[in-house]
């Protein structure tokens, strides 16, 4: 992981995620699936784009289940993008980097 792309846990999600002043994309992902290794790369190329604009994380949902139990996550790799404590988008799966660019700007 990249120094732009944080792990949140059940313990520090609200504080870094909910709480935060500035909009975040979470990447709910497990080390065995396999979209969520295709879209890792992409999430990180993105972090280094919206350096300062944008948070971005990661929630392993083997080792936070609660935390995705709690947003609805049944299929990963899942993309969450809040915005004053709020979801306000949703990607499922590994889409385009173009795609996810373009959700990103409506927020910012």
């Amino acid at each position: 992981m990249s120094q732009n792309v944080k792990e949140y846990s059940t313990d520090d999600f609200k504080s870094e995620v909910v709480e935060s002043d500035a909009p975040v994309l979470v990447d709910f992902w497990a080390e065995w699936c396999g979209p969520c290794k295709v879209i890792a790369p992409v999430v990180e190329e993105l972090a280094n784009d919206y350096e300062g604009k944008i948070k971005f994380g990661k929630v392993n949902v083997d080792d936070h289940n609660m935390v995705a139990s709690e947003y609805g996550v049944r299929s990963i790799p899942t993309l969450l993008i809040f915005k004053n404590g709020t979801v306000v988008n949703q990607i499922v799966g590994a889409v385009p980097k173009e795609k996810i660019t373009a959700i990103l700007d409506t927020v910012i």
